[in-house]
């Protein structure tokens, strides 16, 4: 029995024996396989790092060589951020104001460039921006409550899932960059992260394009100053050229579709310089004078002595004004005083066709061109004073064959009145008035 038992043992070792030995091999090759798996996963992060710094190389580069064009600039972080962080549209909006536009686009999802929408918490974009902190949502279409604007906008084009980083510069929120997806799938975090980068790409874009933009306008108005204050200087006695220039020089540096200049005369203001206006409608400005009245910008901007500002003017709760800007085709609209003693003698006009406030600066602008409109009115209001100083002392000692109107303060000019009699005058007149 012994015998049979140890007999019987040793079969049991070399069962036990073999079975160890598959096990074994079975663990050797699950090692091999996850040393494989790793250099697989090593090598394919090291090829996206390597795909991303290219991709941030050739941004960088296109920032260097594209100061002064922003477009092209975002265009190819649009598409550089939909390639690496995998998604079907890329919008990059920038902030103005209280409004988003769009600067940059690609994808699926319909965007038109320049296209501005309030800036809200119930948008994605806009609650990063508000937030300054990046935005993700697993399905938009399905947070109606949370991003109201946001989500009919996802029901209406069909996306799901949107992720959002704003564009900081100095803490400051000046845009976003959003992604979107057609399904409900969630951003990585290192696709946010990613995504990040590229925000922070469009930033220098965006603040380079700005510097540089901002050189160019301070020159501009610059110049714009020096050549109407030369006009001024040149044209004492010619106020119709000033306010021309001063009207077109506004126009242009602030943005504006029309302008124009309103001087008082017996309580009515009337149209004395326009420019952008159709022939037929400034034919009829200047047969039509404006009451002082809250149901017109210059009757505001008169009876509060300060400067107007509409944002949309057929949105007014004043019926007249808004019946006004239809008629006119107006939307956007800004009234500055020309004041002299703090009283003002007329208002200097901008118009836009469409909704796009004023800036601040172009506040502040448009107030510059109104001072220098008094600067020119003053002048020849000072010397249609001289001259009626030396034609009333001289009348007494006048030939017979002398006329009023050979005397220069009688001639037919903006700023001067022909009168009908020998009498001095000492009233700004209105052209045609």
């Amino acid at each position: 029995m012994r015998r049979r038992s140890r007999a019987s043992s040793k079969p049991t070792k070399a069962r036990s024996r073999k079975a160890k030995t598959p096990k074994a091999a079975r663990h050797s090759n699950s090692s091999v396989a996850g040393r494989q798996t790793e250099v697989a996963r090593l090598a394919r992060e090291l090829r996206e790092a390597q795909e991303q710094q290219a991709a941030t190389a050739e941004v960088l580069k296109i920032i260097s060589a594209s100061r002064t064009e922003l477009e092209p600039v975002l265009e190819v972080v649009a598409k550089s951020a939909a390639r690496f962080c995998e998604a079907d549209d890329v919008t990059i909006f920038e902030l103005d104001e209280q409004y988003l536009h769009t600067a940059a686009h690609w994808g699926v999802v319909p965007q038109e460039i320049g296209v501005r929408f309030p800036c809200v918490r119930g948008q994605v974009s806009g609650r990063a921006v508000l937030e300054r902190k990046p935005m993700h949502v697993i399905d938009l279409q399905a947070e109606a409550e949370e991003f109201p604007e946001g989500s009919a906008f996802a029901r209406r084009f069909g996306h799901r899932t949107i992720a959002a980083v704003p564009l900081l510069r100095e803490g400051m929120a000046v845009g976003a960059i959003v992604l979107r997806r057609p399904e409900v799938t969630p951003f990585t975090n290192r696709q946010i992260t990613l995504l990040e980068t590229f925000a922070a790409q469009a930033v220098i874009a965006i603040e380079n394009t700005r510097l540089l933009n901002e050189l160019r306008q301070s020159l501009q108005q610059q110049t714009a100053t020096a050549d109407v204050l030369k006009t001024i200087s040149r044209s004492t006695f010619d106020l119709q050229t000033v306010l021309n220039t001063l009207v077109q020089s506004a126009a242009q540096l602030c943005r504006a579709d029309r302008s124009a200049i309103r001087l008082a005369k017996d309580g009515l203001y009337y149209n004395v310089a326009s420019h952008g206006f159709s022939p037929e409608h400034k034919a009829r400005m200047e047969r039509e004078a404006v009451n002082v009245d809250r149901g017109s910008i210059v009757g505001r901007v008169v009876l509060d002595a300060k400067s107007v500002h509409l944002a949309d003017s057929q949105a007014d709760p004043n019926p007249e004004l808004v019946n006004r800007s239809k008629s006119g085709n107006t939307r956007t609209l800004l009234g500055v005083p020309l004041q002299r003693g703090g009283t003002p003698i007329g208002v200097l006009l901008l118009q836009r066709t469409f909704v796009q406030p004023f800036t601040d600066k172009e506040i502040a602008l448009a107030e510059t061109f109104a001072d220098q409109a008094v600067i020119a009115i003053e002048n020849v209001r000072l010397f249609e004073a001289e001259q009626q100083r030396t034609c009333c002392a001289s009348s007494a000692r006048r030939p017979a064959s002398w006329s009023p109107y050979s005397n220069p303060c009688w001639q037919t000019q903006l700023g001067f009145a022909k009168p009908s009699s020998d009498s001095c005058i000492d009233t700004i007149a209105i052209p045609g008035r």
